[in-house]
């Protein structure tokens, strides 16, 4: 009888054990059990760069929107210009 019972529970706890080790807590403490894992140097090195370009897209997308607002600007100069009337020329010329 406990040869039956002790194959029951064998067979009971592999696809228990399966979930167990499948799960976010079997993970965590596989993780754990593997140690503290160092950062590569050339992944440091690639976040670091990462980090630049997007301080300098930054940069450069401002410097577009700059350039855009002038130039909205200067075309509504432009557009304007022709319903400007001159100024008469001075008195005595």
């Amino acid at each position: 009888m406990s040869l039956i019972a002790l194959i029951l529970l064998v067979a009971l706890l592999i696809p228990i054990m399966g979930i167990v080790v499948d799960s976010p807590i079997g993970r965590a403490l596989a993780r754990r059990l593997e140690g503290p894992q160092e950062i590569p140097p050339a992944l440091s090195e690639l976040a670091r760069k990462v980090d630049l370009l997007e301080a300098e897209m930054d940069d450069l997308t401002r410097s577009v929107q700059t350039l855009q607002d002038e130039n909205a600007f200067l075309q509504r100069l432009l557009a304007d210009s022709p319903q400007r009337s001159t100024l008469p020329p001075p008195p005595g010329s």
